[in-house]
C-alpha cells in the first residue's frame, strides 16, 4: 500500500506543453493575432481603395474630385472595418453582419469592395471557429448574398469594374450587367467566404474532438484516482482490523498472564513461571502478527535498522497465518488467562478444509469473541465455544455466562464488533452479537464455497 496519493495530472496541460513555442505564445497573446489580422484587412483594403486612382484610371473617366471622394470613403471604411474586427471574437455574427454591411457602403460609394471580401472572411473563419456549422454556414451565406445582389444592382461596381478591366464605356449603361464585370466581383466574395467558414468549421471540429478526448481521459485519470483512494482506503481498514485483532488480543491475554502470576507467585511458583512463560510467548506471536501487517507498509526489513529486526521480518514473513489448527492452542492461551472455555467440535472437518482466508477470518472472529470475554467479562463462570458445521455453511458460536467482577469503566471502541462483521461479510456470511441471558453471545455463520446449503 502506498503511503501517500499522487496527484493524477490534468490531461489538458499535457496536451498544451506539445504545442509548439509559437503556438503557446500565441494562446498566450492572442493580440498579436487580432493585430496581424487588422494589418491585412487595413492594408489591403487601402491598397484597393485608396490606391483605386493608380489602379483603375479613375481619373479621366470619372473626374478628379470624385475620385477623391471615393478615396476618403475608403479610408473611412477601412477605419470602420479595422475596428469592428478588434470586436470579431466577442461578438462574431454581429461583426459578421457588419462587415457585410461595409461592404455594401463601399460597392456603392468606391464601386468595388475595397479588402471587404477579405475583412468578411475573417469575420466567418471566427463565427465557424465559434459557433454551430449550421449558424456557420447561415450567416455565411446571408453575408454573401447581400453583397452578390449589391453587387449586381449597383452601377458604379459595373462602371469601375469596366475600367479595371481596360475598357472605356460611353457611360455607365454601357458595361451594365456585363458578365466580365460581374464575375470579377463575385468570385473572391464567394471563394474567401467558402473556405474561410470551410476551414473554421474543420478547426471547431477538431477542438471539439480533442476536448471530448481530454475529458474522457481526464474521467479516466479520475476513475482511476477513485479506485487507487478506494483501495488504499481498503488497506488501511484491513490493516487497521489486523492491528486491533493483534493487539487488543494480545495486550489483554497479557494482562490478564501477568496479573494471575503476580498473584500465584507467592504460593503457586510454578503456575506463576507457566504463566509467565505463556506471557512472553504471546508477546513473541504477536510481534510476529505485527511485523506481517507492517510489511505491508515496509517492504524493506531493514529500515528497522537492526539485523535482528531484519530477522525478525524474515519470520514474521515465512511465519504460517493463523488457521483453523491454531484454534486449540488460541483456545489453551485464554485458559491460562483465566478464562474458563469449554469447546465443542474445534477440530471439525469441514472447516479445516475450508479455505485458507476463510480459516484465517475464522481465528479472528474467535480470537475477538473470546478477547471480548476476557476484558467485558471477567470473573465469568464459562464460556462456550462450538463449531457447528452443516452442508454449505460452518458457524461459530461464542457464549459467556456473565462477569462475576466489576468491568473497566472505560469501556470498548466497538472497532471489534465492526471488524468482525466486515470479515464476514466478505464471505457472504452474517454475524448476530448482543446480550444471552446474564452474559453475551457472538453467532458467525460463514458459506462454505462449493457445497449447497441444505
Amino acid at each position: 500500500m502506498s503511503t501517500g496519493s499522487v496527484a493524477t495530472p490534468v490531461f489538458t496541460e499535457l496536451h498544451a506543453r506539445r504545442r509548439g513555442p509559437l503556438r503557446r505564445l500565441l494562446v498566450r497573446r492572442p493580440g498579436i493575432i487580432d493585430a496581424v489580422i487588422v494589418a491585412c484587412f487595413a492594408g489591403w483594403s487601402l491598397l484597393m481603395g485608396v490606391g483605386a486612382d493608380s489602379m483603375y484610371s479613375l481619373n479621366a473617366y470619372l473626374g478628379g474630385e470624385q475620385v477623391l471622394r471615393m478615396q476618403y470613403a475608403a479610408l473611412g471604411l477601412a477605419v470602420a472595418g479595422s475596428i469592428a474586427l478588434l470586436l470579431r471574437r466577442r461578438y462574431p455574427v454581429p461583426v459578421a453582419a457588419a462587415m457585410a454591411a461595409l461592404g455594401v457602403v463601399a460597392l456603392g460609394a468606391t464601386g468595388a469592395l475595397s479588402g471587404f471580401e477579405l475583412g468578411l472572411a475573417f469575420a466567418l473563419y471566427v463565427v465557424a471557429d465559434s459557433r454551430r456549422s449550421l449558424v456557420a454556414w447561415v450567416t455565411c451565406v446571408a453575408a454573401v448574398a447581400v453583397l452578390l445582389v449589391s453587387a449586381r444592382l449597383f452601377p458604379i461596381v459595373h462602371t469601375v469594374g469596366a475600367l479595371s478591366l481596360g475598357l472605356a464605356p460611353a457611360d455607365e449603361s454601357d458595361v451594365l450587367f456585363q458578365a466580365s464585370v460581374w464575375y470579377q466581383t463575385a468570385v473572391p466574395v464567394l471563394v474567401l467566404a467558402l473556405v474561410s467558414v470551410a476551414v473554421g468549421t474543420g478547426v471547431r471540429n477538431n477542438r471539439l474532438h480533442v476536448e471530448r478526448f481530454v475529458d474522457a481521459a481526464n474521467a479516466v485519470a479520475r476513475e482511476h484516482e477513485q479506485r487507487t483512494r478506494l483501495a488504499e482506503a481498503a488497506e488501511r481498514a484491513r490493516i487497521a482490523r489486523e492491528m486491533h485483532d493483534v493487539v487488543a488480543h494480545s495486550i489483554a491475554v497479557m494482562v490478564a498472564l501477568g496479573g494471575g502470576a503476580s498473584v500465584a507467585l507467592e504460593w503457586a511458583p510454578d503456575r506463576a513461571r507457566t504463566a509467565l512463560d505463556e506471557l512472553v510467548t504471546t508477546g513473541r506471536s504477536a510481534l510476529v502478527d505485527m511485523r506481517r501487517v507492517l510489511g505491508v507498509l515496509h517492504s524493506d526489513g531493514s529500515e528497522l535498522g537492526t539485523a535482528e529486526g531484519a530477522e525478525e521480518d524474515m519470520r514474521a514473513d515465512t511465519a504460517p497465518l493463523p488457521s483453523a489448527d491454531g484454534l486449540p492452542t488460541l483456545v489453551d492461551r485464554f485458559r491460562l488467562a483465566g478464562t474458563p472455555v469449554r469447546t465443542t467440535n474445534l477440530s471439525d472437518a469441514r472447516l479445516r478444509s475450508a479455505d485458507v482466508s476463510l480459516q484465517l477470518a475464522v481465528y479472528r472472529v474467535v480470537q475477538e469473541s473470546l478477547t471480548n470475554v476476557l476484558r467485558h467479562a471477567p470473573g465469568t463462570r464459562g464460556v462456550d465455544l462450538v463449531v457447528d458445521s452443516r452442508p454449505g455453511e460452518v458457524e461459530i458460536v461464542v457464549t459467556d455466562r456473565g462477569a462475576t467482577m466489576p468491568v473497566d469503566a472505560t469501556g470498548g471502541s466497538g472497532r471489534g464488533l465492526i471488524g468482525m462483521r466486515e470479515r464476514v461479510t466478505v464471505f457472504g456470511g452474517r454475524v448476530d452479537a448482543g446480550p444471552h441471558g446474564d452474559g453475551w453471545r457472538v453467532r458467525a455463520t460463514f458459506p462454505l464455497a462449493g457445497e449447497e446449503t441444505e
